[in-house]
């Protein structure tokens, strides 16, 4: 045994255990400090260059941004020239993004229908040429959800864009991210009326529309919807990332299909979901088909440090680090046509 510390009185590191830290060191994973790890889901070109840099500083090799969106179109209803707008804008600033910050910088195009889009035949018209440009690596995020905001969108209506889309993606080759509704624990007690969603969502609740998908568990029922679209598009399951995965689907999506699920970190206030979430998803179904990602975006109170955050948290919820790689970095890049080392 090593000779006592000099203190005055013992302190809490006299009673820590009996081991003796010449012969047996602490060996925190150091190696966490410099992994790089990659976002496959965040609206990073809609951020503050600063939010960027943050990415930046924080360790992000690579990110894919995710141009489809309505929350940051200025008008409703929606047209598809707003989407087209947003398609360009981020086809228009990736370059200089990756050039200002150095990690890699890559796209997501897709038709969101979380409003209803007038004519979605144009889009889908148009995606096909976008979808061979080398900077876009996924199409989405899509899926079918329960509610809309400013008007409703049949579910029958939502299920043939989002199938559509997926026919793309198999001509091209590309995954496909899907936004899949989150069933958030509910709040202990209610916001004023005429904050929005909350004091850190920059959205109109009072323009939501009534639900076109009622029941028992209709965000369940959307990821369903999803999956028989992308079979019925004959798009292979491990090429469908479900984004925003949850308690509420992570059973049947490990269970009862191939698709990734990526659990979204970056806004764990609003979804409910955080690095806990994450490690019991690995603790019951292993890393393989696990990522995580932030889905930061200029209309939310969101966190472009939550990816660092949730290696270092990973590991102090008992993950080995060999699994941490796996879920931030090699899974990603398993799935996307991301940079190899």
């Amino acid at each position: 045994m090593t000779a006592p510390h000099p203190t005055k009185r013992p302190t809490d590191a006299t009673y820590l255990d009996d081991r003796d830290p010449a012969e047996d060191p602490p060996d925190p994973p150091r190696e966490l400090l410099t992994l790089p790890w990659i976002d496959i889901h965040n609206h990073a070109h809609t951020l503050s260059w600063d939010d960027r840099e943050r990415y930046a500083l924080s360790g992000c090799r690579s990110m894919m941004m995710v141009a489809s969106g309505y929350h940051w179109t200025p008008y409703k209803p929606v047209e598809a020239d707003d989407i087209r707008f947003l398609w360009d804008d981020a086809i228009n600033r990736r370059e200089a993004i990756e050039r200002n910050h150095f990690f890699e910088a890559k796209l997501g195009l897709g038709v969101h229908t979380g409003v209803r889009i007038e004519d979605p035949e144009e889009l889908l018209a148009a995606m096909d040429a976008y979808c061979a440009l080398d900077e876009v690596v996924a199409v989405g995020e899509t899926g079918v959800v329960p509610s809309q905001h400013v008007e409703r969108w049949g579910v029958d209506e939502q299920r043939a864009v989002v199938q559509a889309q997926m026919e793309l993606a198999d001509e091209h080759g590309l995954p496909v991210i899907l936004h899949t509704p989150n069933t958030a624990s509910e709040s202990k007690r209610a916001y004023r009326d005429g904050l929005g969603v909350t004091p850190g969502y920059e959205k109109n609740a009072g323009l939501g529309a009534d639900p076109v998908l009622d029941g028992e568990n209709p965000a369940l029922e959307c990821v369903k919807l999803d999956v028989a679209a992308a079979r019925d598009a004959g798009l292979p399951e491990e090429r469908v990332v479900a984004s925003h995965a949850d308690r509420n689907n992570t059973e049947y999506l490990m269970e009862q299909t191939d698709c990734y699920l990526s659990y979204t970190i970056g806004h764990s206030w609003l979804v409910g979901v955080d690095a806990a979430d994450v490690a019991d998803a690995i603790d019951e179904y292993g890393p393989e088909r696990i990522m995580v990602d932030t889905d930061c975006a200029n209309v939310l109170r969101t966190d472009p440090y939550a990816l660092k955050r949730a290696i270092f948290e990973l590991y102090r919820y008992g993950i080995d680090p060999d699994d941490i790689r796996r879920v931030v970095l090699e899974n990603p890049r398993a799935v996307f046509d991301f940079e190899q080392e």
